[in-house]
């Protein structure tokens, strides 16, 4: 009677232990998504003033000529 006790009580360990290493990782991959929106953000920003910066260059550009 002990070894299946001992068996159930291990097998509840093993689950519960899995069952905090994926709290963990979704916990981290909330993380790691807002920063992917961040950067995503951030570069949609940067690509906004580059077309800005280059129609302004484009427009010096053919008044020069």
């Amino acid at each position: 009677m002990l070894w299946p006790m001992l068996a159930i009580a291990l097998g509840f360990l093993g689950v519960a232990v899995l069952a905090v290493l994926a709290a963990r990782v979704f916990v981290e991959v909330r993380r790691l998504s807002g920063q992917v929106a961040e950067a995503s953000r951030r570069i949609a920003d940067a690509s906004g003033d580059l077309e800005r910066a280059t129609t302004g260059l484009a427009r010096a550009g053919r008044s020069a000529h």
